[in-house]
């Protein structure tokens, strides 16, 4: 912790002539006293389903870990992501800008002349750009899904640190598997004995050991639960009651992901800086077909709620309220305006962010909607959401309406009953599609990730 002076003579000086002329209370105290900045955390989990969480509902593998920030923090019940597929939606994230602004609808095609043309435009400013700019070390392990070539390296991104592959699966056993994809330690490839979840772990509690006693942005895109799905045998001892293997398979893998969780909060703990810490923990996209995404409708590369609504913790211990479902929708979109905030930047007017800073809103500041609208676009699928509503348009049909409160699984399309609404709805979808670039399946693919 950095202070200002000496903390108890600080102390006796404050309440004794108080600061500027005034008697400052605890709390002022506390903030003159603490003046570092949080820490950021940014967990970011592949293909899990929206009841594939313990405090969602799952019970075949237990998640205390990730049960605990929901525990500790908020549960975020309507927190979106900005695509049903991987790749656009980190895109997004790691802009706080719709990805199809430009022009990252889909995953990046496999890229086997590595001619490294593919991946995050140059234009735009990633989150770590702007935390870096903070004074922020930062480092990225895990999947980066953002492009292979050496310009879009997240060395060349302003990470300063990375550990993890540069494509958009990797198996978790063998870390040879694949020679255009391999494990990465910067730019230089190592040959990985342990299992990959349990590695990314480890590299993840490295970094924060080596940079606890600054600022530092840090983002764990854990590949788990995705495909190719083989966990390592003391993960699989651990749910042996499953007798299906796929599904054993699954649950194993989540018990990893799991503890790779705990062991990055018990090293914020052990450090003496979770109450310094944001973490934010969600999924990238909807659960597969093989997951379950109950009670939603859907899952992956759809805009069903299935497709797009995932998992969303955020903890922040002392700053945002503790054990509470926070149940307006927000939006990957908004980590890196909140990040930025926390971080006491100010984001610049011709950026153009589509995210907002939720820290007024988490904290019960501002009881109002962070967003007026959602919107989401995968090639000829459209959605928006205001408030309880959804409009959703698909492959060129007659649009279907929602309302999510009461029909959270989407059954009941009600277009037609309140033709007012769903024109409305959809007239801000149409304005919103008409600003952005037509989708261009030529520079990427919907397939991969």
């Amino acid at each position: 912790m950095e202070v200002i002076m000496n903390r108890r003579d600080f102390l006796k000086k404050c309440t004794a002539i108080g600061v500027g002329g005034f008697l400052l209370s605890k709390q002022t105290l506390a903030l003159h006293i603490n003046t570092r900045r949080p820490n950021i955390v940014y967990i970011v989990c592949d293909d899990l389903g929206y009841a594939e969480i313990g405090c969602q509902g799952y019970r075949d593998a237990p998640t205390a870990n990730i049960d605990s920030l929901a525990q500790n923090g908020l549960r975020c019940s309507d927190g979106y992501v900005s695509c049903p597929s991987c790749s656009p939606t980190r895109a997004g994230l790691m802009t706080g800008r719709y990805q199809q602004r430009f022009s990252h609808e889909f995953s990046p095609p496999p890229d086997p002349q590595a001619s490294g043309e593919s991946g995050l435009p140059l234009t735009e400013v990633t989150l770590a750009d702007r935390l870096k700019a903070l004074g922020y070390a930062t480092g990225i392990v895990g999947k980066w899904h953002l492009g292979s070539g050496p310009k879009h390296h997240p060395l060349s991104r302003s990470f300063d640190e990375f550990f993890g592959f540069l494509g958009g699966s990797h198996s978790y056993i063998d870390a040879m598997a694949d020679p255009a994809n391999p494990i990465l330690r910067g730019h230089d490839p190592v040959d990985e004995k342990e299992y990959l979840t349990d590695a990314f772990a480890r590299e993840a509690v490295t970094f924060i050991e080596r940079h606890k006693t600054e600022p530092f942005f840090l983002y764990v895109a854990f590949n788990a639960v995705h495909s190719p799905l083989k966990a390592s045998q003391k993960y699989l001892e651990r749910v042996s009651q499953i007798s299906v293997q796929n599904r054993r398979n699954f649950a194993a893998g989540l018990l990893a992901l799991d503890e790779g969780v705990g062991t990055i909060l018990a090293k914020l703990r052990q450090c003496g800086i979770e109450q310094d810490t944001l973490v934010i923990f969600h999924n990238d996209n909807g659960g597969p077909a093989r997951a379950c995404n109950d009670p939603l409708r859907g899952g992956k590369r759809q805009l069903l709620e299935g497709g797009i609504r995932v998992p969303f913790f955020v903890q922040w211990k002392g700053r945002i309220p503790a054990g509470k479902v926070y149940n307006k929708p927000i939006i990957s979109l908004d980590i890196l305006p909140t990040a930025v905030a926390a971080a006491g930047g100010q984001l610049p007017k011709e950026a153009k962010i589509d995210g907002v800073n939720l820290l007024p809103y988490l904290t019960g500041e501002n009881a109002g909607e962070p967003h007026e609208y959602l919107f989401w676009r995968y090639g000829a699928q459209l959605a928006a959401r205001k408030g309880e509503w959804k409009l959703i348009k698909r492959d060129s049909q007659a649009v279907e309406l929602y309302n999510l409160a009461k029909d959270i699984g989407e059954q009941h399309n009600l277009a037609k009953e309140k033709p007012d609404l769903a024109r409305q709805l959809k007239d801000a979808l149409e304005e919103w599609d008409a600003q952005l670039p037509k989708p261009d399946r030529n520079s990427a693919s919907g397939t991969s990730g």
